[in-house]
């Protein structure tokens, strides 16, 4: 049984769950352990004691800390892309990819933690010294999802070590077991006893007693809207810094004068790869009428012609759907998506060689942007086509959802992609590219109901893995 790592020791927590995988479910990933409210207050603590240790280390210990676990995970990249693939449902490929990720960020963190600048600021008074310094948040407690089970912790833990915070970490509890593997790089790399915590168990567990515990000072989660803004509330009270990655409902523009060659390819990836479970897929594919036709036939065509399967055979380019519950969600809103109108390609539950949580990628055509299916996210292969007259419209139908994560355009036109840069309501903007699938040493987040707080990743993680001091100094 895999357990929780707390004050630099492995602790069996209160009770224990099977970590199933979902495209054989006959084939158990592992048992993992539950940790109690009362295990994550120790964890907290024990994070609490390590901290002025932590912030205060040379920046060349942390940094070389950070380079060792990039190391580490380099080095396992397939054995933890296989872990992934059988917990998540990822392809293996994908896994793999999301492995080596991991390893890129810490090492960009790495570098990072020998960068953290100040500012030398002329006072406006005489003989006076200003000084403009980052100092580490303290305790951070960061929850993570189940879609990029290692990618998102990592992007999170080294941050927040590069900047001298010591954290207490709950992955999610359908996918613990790449995070765990995580967990143990970083304690074989030599972290410091309390530096690093790891608690696993349920959110209505764990993720509340971190939000609540007095001595978390910062909370990162990435998850669901409904939690987040709870999160949020209860964050508010104990006067915690916050950030939140949530939801999405991300447009896909094409234009009539997009390549189809390139068009039908971005969109396939964004609106399906990794089983359509990702934040920034593309599940709303707006189409200028000239163009639409042709387009949801050669889409069409080549959404029918993408395997699903087991993540683990090389032919495989769909997955499964990672639980019971979201297949059925997904299948719930195939069904809204007809009775609201829409025609319906693809979208049923597959019997395949294992029992597992099979479906076929759905595409609703003929949809208009006030349908349930085109408003709410899905999270899985699902996408609406939402067929418009122009750019004006394509870009106002783009922009009228409660979301604003990612969105993209496909076009030959530089006038229609500045302009959709420029006024697209998104956190990210891609043209002739997938709406997911992004860099890692780049901010990553979004507007309105998708994000709130600082934005992650790359140099901008700082904003909200540090706090602000201006220091004055008399001089006369």
């Amino acid at each position: 049984m895999k357990l929780n790592l707390i004050n630099g020791a492995w602790t069996e927590g209160t009770d224990a769950a099977d970590n199933i995988n979902p495209a054989d479910t006959s084939d158990i990933v592992g048992r993992f352990t539950r940790a109690s409210a009362g295990q994550v207050d120790q964890a907290a603590r024990a994070a609490r004691a390590a901290s002025p240790a932590w912030a205060t280390a040379s920046p060349q210990l942390r940094s070389d800390f950070l380079e060792a676990v990039a190391q580490k995970l380099f080095a396992s990249k397939d054995e933890i892309g296989r872990i992934l693939a059988r917990e998540e449902g990822k392809t293996l490929p994908e896994a793999i990819g999301e492995t080596v990720r991991a390893a890129q960020i810490f090492r960009f963190f790495a570098g990072e933690a020998i960068r953290v600048a100040g500012d030398v600021i002329a006072s406006v008074r005489p003989d006076v010294d200003v000084d403009v310094v980052r100092e580490p948040v303290g305790v951070v407690g960061l929850i993570t999802p189940w879609n990029f089970p290692i990618a998102i912790p990592a992007w999170k833990i080294a941050p927040a070590l590069a900047y001298g915070n010591t954290v207490v970490f709950k992955p999610a509890d359908l996918t613990p077991a790449s995070a765990h593997a995580l967990a143990e790089i970083i304690h074989e790399s030599g972290c410091p006893a309390g530096v690093f915590n790891l608690v696993m168990g349920r959110g209505s567990v764990v993720g509340d007693a971190i939000v609540s515990h007095p001595e978390v000072d910062a909370v990162s989660f990435t998850g669901s809207v409904p939690v987040g803004r709870a999160m949020a509330v209860q964050a508010a009270q104990g006067m915690k810094k916050i950030q939140l990655e949530m939801g999405g409902k991300n447009p896909m523009v094409v234009m009539d004068d997009a390549d189809l060659d390139t068009a039908v390819p971005t969109v396939l990836n964004g609106a399906f790869f990794s089983t359509g479970q990702r934040c920034t897929a593309s599940s709303r594919i707006i189409v200028q009428s000239g163009i639409h036709d042709a387009f949801v036939d050669r889409l069409s065509a080549e959404m029918a012609a993408l395997t699903v399967g087991n993540p683990l055979d090389a032919a495989t380019q769909i997955g499964p759907v990672v639980s019971d519950k979201q297949l059925k969600n997904n299948l719930n809103y195939v069904d809204i998506a007809r009775g609201e109108g829409a025609e319906v390609i693809g979208g049923e539950q597959l019997t395949l060689a294992t029992d597992g949580f099979f479906q076929s990628p759905a595409m609703f055509v003929n949809a208009t942007n006030d349908m349930r299916s085109s408003r709410e996210e899905i999270f899985g292969p699902c996408a609406s086509v939402i067929k418009v007259a122009d750019f004006d419209e394509a870009l106002a139908v783009a922009n009228d959802t409660e979301f604003g994560l990612s969105s993209g355009i496909c076009t030959a036109s530089l006038k229609h992609a500045c302009e959709f840069k420029r006024r697209s309501q998104a956190g990210m903007v891609m043209v002739n590219l997938p709406t997911a699938g992004v860099d890692y040493h780049v901010p990553f987040g979004g507007r309105k109901g998708s994000s709130m707080g600082s934005r992650e990743q790359g140099r901008y993680a700082a904003e909200f893995y540090t706090d602000v001091k201006t220091a004055y100094s008399f001089a006369g």
